[in-house]
């Protein structure tokens, strides 16, 4: 029976062939090809409606499974995703395979991962500062042009759309196919039938405000929901005579549903749409067929209910079987419609040449040194997108993408890389917060200007004023010396107070202010975007100045004049929640009276940590060893401990000398799946201690501590609230704004 069943699929499958040869081959045309000319054309219409618009593909199923012909596509927003990818080529089942394993919380963000980031950019997470940053231009603030400036998007529907690549004209995709987008500048619709396919769906799909518009040909494009959700006419222009209407649109809200910002916000925008939609729906005809999938709450955003809007959709269309048929072809006529389609190879290309569109202050040069791929080589994805992630990852650029395209028979990869419209100088604000419930609290406020692409090498100065307890001014220079960002340079001025306590059992015997201010002059070489090396000197003047303890206790100055060298790894994902990764450094200060110090003395500092995880739960090691060799460290220059993280339940800064040691392991869990503020609850072991005299270092003399606290990754930075507790009956409650890793 397996036998015959094969032989029979083999003898229909010549028999089409043969028809679909002889079709092409004779003036005289088959009944059933005759049959298919005199037909009408059809035209499937696809509104746009978010993760509500998935369930076209149960319509288009249902379709294809009553040999329903579709002959022209004309889509709108999530509408022009699913029509666009199918007249591509992409069978149901691939299209529905993609959208069910699309990360599209992630598609939707574009914030870096921190892994891509540059180096240097991975350092702005030490200043506590929040990680969105407005442009500025003057005296003039510079917004971006949308929540979300889609290069993940981009990426993704270049991706999928690869095949049909170097097709420029969208009459000769597997079916002719128009996307319709919206004029922000004049509310006009603008149907895209030509270009890059990827592009053309972006646009369409651009919510105004959520998502930067794209410009094509001179015009801001975005939704074109706002002009035509249902772009009804524009497939009539495109020669349809009968319509396939799939109107999966929002429903608008009752006067009842209408309690909160939220959802007048929600019908203001399905205001815009809706008009549009009724006057397209008015021109329907006899001849039409309008299908309404019924929702019912599934919303725009419910990315991860896809598979149960497919079903809705497949019920839509059976429900209107009857009038479909009326369409339907003949087996032979149908599987000769199909046949006819244009299939795109899905082989990739041997790239040719590559091309830079540099839209940017920077060299050429800086670019084409991040990139590893090369001419003469087929085209290998993941190397392409790992090239964008590097020039992205310097977060100098709106969007980094790529194009394929045909000169003279060679193909070429083209890298359009655009620089952030509303750079390249920000502004960056800060907060770090911490307190203990029992009054001890500190607060710093933090303002800084960040200058980036000073010049073709991608030279940068930052300033940084921070106001609070513990005041500072920071300014610096970080200037590359090569295109591949591999060697720098970065002298600074720095001015900063800080608090150093003296405790005995509890008890404060003196707390020093130390002021210092001076100038670091280092240089070093980057490691790619995980690591650095750097050496320097460091060269201030200051005094310790008594705040507490007894009055007779002087006021001294010093002198620092100190040469360092250090190296450093930082392969973190998060440098506030890790969930994978390693951080860590080395570091060697060796001050001497002829570099300016007041004394000769040197101190060794490590400071490590990895994260791994499984699901939701992360285990978090840590090992910090501060070390004066001679203890002959001066009070400005003690190594500092307690507070949270950092011996749990002791005050902060409690316990200071001239070693530190300390062992820290963390239990963490996520513990929801809001993603615009994830929350973790967690648990710490930490055991160490901090002495005067090398000598007085034994594992008999450490100290048992750890904490419980839950923490919020919130915009303005991580938040946490956690109770520490110390072998001796030390303990105390902490809040927390700011980095504790």
């Amino acid at each position: 029976m397996v036998y015959k069943r094969i032989s029979l699929q083999i003898v229909w499958a010549a028999y089409v062939v043969f028809l679909v040869f002889m079709s092409s081959h004779s003036s005289h045309a088959a009944p059933d090809q005759s049959i298919a000319e005199e037909r009408p054309k059809v035209g499937l219409v696809l509104s746009g409606g978010g993760a509500r618009g998935i369930a076209h593909l149960g319509v288009i199923r249902v379709l294809e499974e009553n040999r329903v012909p579709i002959d022209y596509i004309t889509g709108t927003s999530m509408g022009s995703i699913i029509g666009g990818l199918y007249a591509s080529g992409m069978s149901v089942a691939e299209i529905e395979e993609t959208v069910n394993r699309i990360d599209w919380d992630g598609v939707f963000n574009d914030r870096t991962p921190r892994k891509d980031r540059s180096y240097r950019r991975k350092r702005d997470d030490d200043f506590a500062l929040i990680k969105s940053k407005p442009g500025i231009d003057g005296l003039t603030l510079k917004l971006p042009q949308g929540l979300v400036q889609g290069q993940n998007i981009s990426l993704l529907l270049a991706e999928l759309t690869l095949p049909v690549a170097t097709i420029k004209d969208f009459d000769q995709l597997s079916i002719p196919f128009r996307a319709v987008a919206s004029d922000i500048v004049t509310g006009e619709p603008v149907v895209l039938g030509s270009g890059l396919l990827g592009q053309a769906i972006r646009a369409s799909m651009s919510v105004p405000a959520a998502m930067a518009p794209v410009e094509i040909e001179g015009q801001l494009l975005v939704d074109g929901g706002i002009s035509i959700n249902l772009p009804m006419t524009v497939a009539r222009e495109m020669g349809a005579d009968v319509l396939i209407v799939v109107d999966i649109s929002t429903p608008l809200f009752d006067r009842e549903e209408l309690d909160s910002t939220l959802e007048i916000t929600i019908q203001l925008t399905g205001l815009l749409t809706q008009r549009g939609t009724q006057a397209q729906r008015r021109t329907l005809t006899p001849n039409d067929i309008l299908i309404v999938p019924e929702l019912g709450d599934i919303t725009s955003g419910d990315f991860d209910r896809g598979q149960e809007a497919i079903t809705v959709g497949d019920k839509a269309a059976t429900e209107n079987i009857a009038i479909l048929r009326g369409l339907a072809l003949s087996d032979v006529a149908y599987a000769m419609h199909v046949a006819a389609r244009v299939k795109p190879s899905k082989d990739l290309p041997v790239i040719d040449f590559i091309r830079l569109d540099n839209q940017s202050r920077l060299s050429d040069d800086v670019l084409r040194a991040r990139l590893t791929s090369r001419p003469g080589q087929r085209m290998d994805l993941d190397v392409v997108e790992a090239d964008i992630r590097r020039i992205y990852g310097m977060e100098l650029f709106q969007n980094v993408v790529w194009e394929l395209v045909e000169e003279n028979g060679l193909t070429g990869l083209v890298l359009h890389a655009k620089e952030r419209p509303w750079g390249p100088n920000y502004l960056q604000f800060g907060l770090d917060i911490e307190g203990n419930f029992e009054g001890d609290n500190q607060f710093n406020l933090s303002l800084g200007y960040l200058g980036t692409a000073m010049n073709k090498l991608g030279g940068e100065w930052r300033a940084l004023l921070r106001l609070g307890e513990e005041p500072g001014i920071l300014a610096e220079v970080y200037q590359p010396l090569d295109a591949h960002s591999r060697y720098f340079v970065n002298p600074s001025i720095e001015v900063e107070r800080d608090n150093v306590n003296l405790f005995e059992d509890g008890d404060v015997l003196a707390a020093f202010r130390v002021k210092r201010s001076g100038i670091v002059l280092a240089a070093g070489r980057e490691f790619g975007t995980w690591g650095e090396f750097r050496l320097g000197w460091r060269r201030f003047t200051g005094e310790n100045e008594v705040r507490v303890g007894d009055p007779a206790l002087p006021t001294t100055d010093f002198d620092t004049g100190q040469g360092f060298v250090r190296f450093s790894v930082d392969e973190l994902d998060s440098l506030y929640f890790p969930r994978s990764g390693l951080f860590g450094n080395f570091e060697w200060r060796f001050s001497r009276e002829s570099l300016g110090d007041g004394a000769n003395y040197e101190q060794f500092l490590f400071n490590g940590f990895g994260a791994r995880s499984w699901g939701r739960h992360t285990l978090i090691g840590g090992l910090r060893y501060l070390t004066t060799p001679e203890d002959d460290a001066p009070i400005e220059s003690l190594f500092r401990a307690g507070g949270f993280l950092r011996l749990s339940g002791f005050q902060r800064n409690e316990l200071s000398g001239q070693h530190y040691a300390q062992v820290v392991g963390v239990y963490q869990r996520r513990l929801f799946d809001f993603n615009l503020m994830p929350t973790y609850a967690g648990v710490s072991v930490e055991i160490g201690n901090v002495w005067q005299d090398q000598d007085d270092i034994t594992f008999d003399d450490t100290i048992t501590a750890g904490s419980i606290y839950v923490g919020f990754d919130t915009f303005v930075g991580p938040i946490y609230f956690a109770y520490g507790l110390a072998e001796g009956g030390n303990s105390s409650f902490y809040s927390f704004l700011g980095t504790i890793f």
